[in-house]
């Protein structure tokens, strides 16, 4: 199981404590270190909006050539992938919003405008031999518009791959999905665009369901899932988000369940802590405090 680490990105985006450049750097290291091989490293976005993200940069300045690791910026605009390629990131992950409402806050534009812009920011993409995922987040459920139909996340997930994204994610931005809502929407979305890209899904753990449903996602043949050193973020721009699913916690439960991942459990702890004492508190991770237990019997 591909497991791709998102704290310093969609971890720190909602944090109030604002991380020096250099910590950042750090944790990224910390990650690839414990065997992550896919990091969200910074967003492309305005910074009057999100000024966590001011530094992305430098960020990716700091870091240097990256071996064997791919780092990912997230983008919104065509004002972003131009950043994000001068920058010198491996692959940029574009925001499509399932609903109207949700886009106007989150990017300025319906979802329908989105889309238009993700075919210009998949071929600048292309132009630039960079990798160009998508992530339809309010995948599952929506903070202004509620319940989002089967229907509707199909349809724009089909819209989507016109721009001939390198991979699909489905997000749960909000943090309502349960494992039964996981295996309806991959399996609706697969019947939609068959295997022509792989499949990611991105959970937080609003409502305590988060790891049920990556558990449930990868039942279902997604082989990559998004995760958050510590459980830490949320999207700035949704009422009472809480944190992303710990990485820790995830590999856990990933390895237990018979999914093997590659990654150092006791490097990806260590780190959790190390993050909280960045941010002055407990991260919201629990195995960081409760430890390991030993691997599932063969």
């Amino acid at each position: 199981m591909d497991v791709v680490e998102v704290a310093p990105r969609d971890g720190l985006q909602n944090e109030q404590v604002m991380l020096p450049t250099d910590a950042k750097v750090e944790l990224v290291r910390r990650a690839e270190a414990a065997g992550i091989r896919r990091i969200e490293v910074a967003s492309f976005v305005n910074p009057a909006r999100v000024p966590q993200m001011a530094d992305g940069e430098a960020v990716v300045a700091a870091l240097g050539p990256s071996s064997g690791v791919t780092r990912i910026g997230l983008v919104l605009n065509r004002r972003g992938m131009e950043r994000a390629v001068a920058a010198g990131v491996d692959e940029v992950n574009y925001v499509v919003v399932v609903t109207d409402t949700f886009s106007r806050r989150n990017q300025g534009m319906s979802t329908d405008e989105s889309l238009v812009v993700l075919g210009e920011v998949a071929e600048a993409a292309r132009a630039a031999a960079l990798p160009c995922s998508v992530t339809l987040s309010a995948s599952f459920g929506c903070p202004f518009e509620g319940e989002v139909a089967v229907s509707r996340l199909v349809e724009v997930a089909s819209r989507a791959m016109a721009a001939q994204p390198t991979e699909l994610s489905l997000a749960d931005t909000i943090g309502v999905a349960v494992p039964s809502d996981v295996r309806q929407r991959v399996d609706a979305v697969r019947r939609e665009i068959g295997d022509v890209v792989p499949l990611r899904c991105h959970f937080h753990n609003t409502r305590n369901t988060g790891i049920a449903s990556a558990l449930a996602a990868a039942e279902a043949g997604v082989g990559a899932l998004d995760a958050s050193l510590g459980g830490i973020g949320g999207c700035p721009f949704a009422p009472n988000a809480t944190g992303n699913i710990p990485t820790e916690d995830l590999v856990y439960a990933l390895e237990r369940s018979g999914f093997p991942t590659g990654l150092d459990l006791a490097a990806l702890s260590e780190t959790a802590v190390w993050l909280g004492a960045q941010l002055g508190r407990t991260v919201p991770g629990l195995l960081s405090r409760a430890g390991p237990f030993p691997p599932a019997a063969a």
